[in-house]
């Protein structure tokens, strides 16, 4: 089947699926209202876990990264796998700019490790043991998240091939990107720790 769909169209569906806001959808689902009017009005998981519904939050993480999942496996199926890198990356470009939201969406870190993880899971699973060290030790958020995306073009280029180096370079740049406020206030040392109660409007780093 590789080739049966035009790259153009599996990529656009792939941006489509990655603009799914599941965290607003889930939390006006559960009767809580718009998302962005909580916390910093970000409608990652991160934000989602500030109502005090932690369910809610690990449905919108797990559901963030499966629609980074279903674009790449989807479009590998229908495309093969250049198709499936591209509409991975298009669904984590979905995510951070959904065209229903006026182009504000998420950080892209869920995303962009469910489309890793469909990609290349060894990439996918080294990053999630960085995350998780660097959160344990360092106990912030965001900075766990920076380093372990920093990290991926590395790992790819052990474990996989220059596709999935390219496709966990410009994922990284993205989420660096995406994260401007979060080093802005690492660099000034007023980042929160993680279980650190947040100022109102600041970013979060899902």
């Amino acid at each position: 089947m590789t080739g049966a769909f035009p790259l153009l169209a599996l990529t656009v569906l792939g941006y489509l699926l990655g603009s799914i806001p599941f965290g607003l959808l889930l939390t006006k689902a559960a009767g809580l209202g718009d998302i962005r009017n909580v916390g910093s009005g970000n409608i990652g998981a991160t934000n989602v876990l500030r109502t005090g519904r932690k369910g809610l939050a690990a449905g919108t993480l797990l559901l963030d990264a499966l629609k980074g999942v279903a674009a790449v496996l989807i479009a590998w199926r229908l495309g093969g796998r250049e198709a499936a890198l591209l509409a991975g990356l298009a669904a984590v470009v979905g995510h951070m700019f959904p065209v229903w939201l006026r182009f504000k969406g998420g950080k892209g870190v869920a995303t962009g490790l469910g489309v890793l993880l469909a990609a290349s899971w060894p990439v996918c699973v080294g990053a999630c043991v960085i995350w998780l060290l660097m959160a344990k030790f360092g106990r912030i958020s965001s900075l766990a998240a920076l380093i372990a995306f920093a990290a991926t073009p590395i790992l790819a280029a052990v474990f996989d091939d220059a596709g999935v180096v390219k496709l966990a370079f410009t994922i990284a740049v993205l989420v660096f990107i995406r994260h401007q406020a979060n080093i802005r206030r690492l660099i000034a040392g007023t980042e929160p720790r993680i279980g650190q109660r947040r100022a109102e409007g600041e970013a979060e780093a899902a």
